[in-house]
């Protein structure tokens, strides 16, 4: 394994299962220091033992992205234990409401773009400051293929990872001459704990949701991870400002 992490230090939400777990283990085994934001502590605190098991370096902060106090504890926490932020993946979200936009109230509306848009703009207001203190940094914010095309009955999410994509590319813009970068994640489908637990709990299911990628499949957390650990790397160092896919081809027809 690569040491290309080597001295940094990396802050991941959502990183209690699933693509969040995969990129914390996948950035902590090539040498990076990583703080794990989550809501569930026991869970969080099992991946941070994973890591240091392994030999890696991480903590675990209890953190509700919803909250603008928790995700800035979370990058303070970085910095005051490791000194610096280089790294950041804002993965957290989840679909909050679903049926057509006629049926769905208020708090749904609000609900799904608090978590999976305003989450992002708060990550965001606090590691850009943190990065261009030490040099710069990277940030991946998880906006999914939703982000980029539309889906029916769970409009406030779409809506949601659309605003993620636009608010990426306008960060990218204000921080490109700080040393920062900022890109966005196109994920199709991926086998988590969370697809399993919603269309994918069935075999039929699966299958259907796998038929919508001209691959044919969905994709294991292990394959987003490298993509994802490469964009967070000074290997991608002239990329930014970009909703990149890994997806299976979902977003080309």
């Amino acid at each position: 394994m690569s040491t290309r992490f080597a001295e940094q230090v990396a802050v991941i939400t959502g990183a209690t299962s699933g693509i969040g777990k995969a990129v914390a283990l996948r950035l902590a085994a090539e040498g990076a220091a990583v703080v794990l934001g989550a809501r569930g502590k026991d869970a969080g605190d099992q991946v941070a033992e994973e890591i240091r098991a392994a030999g890696g370096r991480a903590l675990f902060v209890p953190t509700d992205v919803t909250v603008e106090a928790d995700v800035a504890r979370l990058t303070e926490t970085a910095v005051s234990e490791f000194g610096r932020l280089d790294v950041a993946f804002n993965n957290a979200g989840a679909v909050r409401a679903f049926g057509p936009v006629a049926e769905i109230d208020e708090a749904g509306w609000r609900a799904d773009l608090e978590l999976n848009l305003t989450a992002v703009f708060y990550g965001l207001r606090h590691q850009v400051p943190a990065m261009v203190a030490t040099g710069g940094g990277a940030i991946l914010n998880n906006a999914s293929n939703l982000g980029v095309v539309g889906m029916g009955s769970v409009a406030p999410y779409v809506a949601a990872k659309h605003g993620v994509v636009g608010l990426t590319k306008a960060v990218a813009l204000e921080s490109a001459d700080q040393g920062v970068r900022v890109n966005a994640l196109v994920s199709g489908a991926v086998d988590t704990p969370a697809f399993r637990d919603s269309m994918g709990a069935t075999p039929e299911g699966e299958a259907a949701i796998a038929a919508l990628h001209p691959l044919g499949r969905i994709a294991a957390p292990d394959e987003i991870a490298s993509f994802c650990a490469y964009l967070l790397s000074r290997e991608a160092s002239f990329v930014t400002g970009a909703a990149l896919a890994i997806d299976g081809g979902f977003t080309a027809r």
